[in-house]
């Protein structure tokens, strides 16, 4: 012990300026699988369980720090790239140098192979744990920590819609989210045949009515033809608007499609960094940005592509990686002219120590410090899984030109 408190002593003259309390001391990384009460499916997956990848980061004060992300597959890669690549950086630098951090990460050499995706997701994890404790030492909640609003978020659900459910069963778990309280619900289409998702469209909406808000998502499985020849059945719907509906990276596809259709067309889930969703928003191809913290680089990244997007008077709609954890902080920490809304899929709530409140489609802002990330001991326990993951030790220890 006392050796280790010389080595954490004698790095301090290096460090980034702050408080010697935020000296990084270890990382863990570890993911859970959480089971879901019913397999589930979209366009382009079957789920039986959504993958909940962990890093924590623990500073010499006895804080910790949690990020985390949201996968269907891959997260023994997410957490390799910390274990392997950022850790090194990390460990005995300063947690509270957060853009410093974001900077250092992201020009590694891993820079190289992965400005988006895998790499890109794992740098999210380290910066939302930064965040957490930085919203941790201060005392309060990050949305506070972050100047946000203070009133209840409006949610739309997702949870109903599913591409492999019935027609019938959409329109009964449609029916019954409306009943719970949800205004706003959203319905997966990209069937083969295009035509039996006209079908699914009409009588969903036959079954809810007209009052209640209505959004449709391809998950990228159509060409151009397939979804503008969708454009005018999902105007008859009355659709608020069509997420993804051709690839993520076709620009052009979706400036065509926003031309043409009216109502407006949604993405982002899998766009990662802040200049591609510039392109995208030069272009004119989304009126709403689903700009996901668990997919470009963190919190760091997310404000200044929510910011960005706001001024330029289009709609900030978080897509759900983290089943809403960290979003219902980040909604409404920038100035918009609309309302706040966030995506609400409770797959994971078990899985956090403090889980999300929603009362009549209404979330709640959390009171607890921190970003509402920290995992519940019992679901690591249960769900854990074998030989993902590690801890990295190395008190004191500053990394290098890495």
């Amino acid at each position: 012990m006392e050796h280790t408190q010389g080595l954490l002593s004698s790095s301090l003259a290096d460090l980034t300026p702050g408080d010697e309390g935020a000296v990084i001391t270890s990382i863990e990384t570890y993911a859970l699988a959480v089971p879901l009460a019913k397999t589930l499916a979209d366009a382009t997956t079957r789920l039986t369980a959504w993958t909940v990848p962990v890093v924590e980061i623990r500073t010499a004060d006895g804080r910790v720090g949690t990020g985390i992300s949201g996968v269907h597959n891959g997260a023994e890669l997410l957490t390799q790239v910390i274990d392997r690549y950022y850790a090194p950086a990390l460990l005995g630098a300063s947690a509270e140098d957060i853009a410093g951090t974001w900077k250092r990460l992201y020009w590694l050499p891993t820079h190289w192979i992965g400005r988006a995706g895998v790499v890109h997701m794992a740098l999210s994890m380290v910066d939302i744990a930064l965040w957490d404790l930085a919203a941790q030492r201060a005392g309060i909640p990050l949305w506070r920590l972050l100047g946000g609003t203070a009133g209840d978020i409006e949610t739309y659900n997702t949870d109903g819609g599913w591409l492999n459910l019935s027609k019938t069963d959409v329109v009964r778990d449609l029916g019954a989210l409306a009943d719970q309280g949800w205004r706003r619900l959203k319905v997966k289409i990209g069937k083969p045949d295009w035509r039996e998702d006209a079908d699914r469209v009409r009588a969903v909406r036959h079954a809810i009515g007209p009052d209640l808000t209505l959004m449709c998502d391809a998950n990228q499985r159509w060409d151009f033809s397939t979804a503008n020849r969708m454009l005018p059945v999902l105007a008859e719907a009355g659709m608020d608007w069509f997420e993804e509906p051709v690839h993520a990276d076709d620009v052009i596809a979706h400036q065509r499609l926003q031309a043409a259709a009216a109502f407006d067309i949604a993405a982002g889930e899998s766009l990662y960094t802040y200049h591609a969703f510039a392109n995208f928003i030069a272009a004119d191809a989304l009126r709403v940005i689903q700009v996901d913290v668990t997919r470009v680089g963190g919190v760091t990244e997310w404000l200044q592509i929510a910011r960005h997007a706001a001024a330029n008077g289009l709609r900030v709609v978080p897509h759900a990686g983290d089943m809403m954890q960290v979003h219902q902080h980040l909604a409404g920490t920038f100035l918009s002219e609309t309302e706040p809304l966030l995506e609400f899929i409770p797959w994971t709530q078990d899985a956090f120590v403090h889980r999300s409140v929603i009362r009549d489609g209404y979330a709640k802002r959390p009171q607890e410090p921190g970003a509402s990330t920290a995992i519940a001991p019992a679901a690591r326990e249960q769900w854990q899984l074998k030989d993902v993951g590690r801890v990295s030790s190395g008190a004191g220890r500053r990394c290098g030109p890495c």
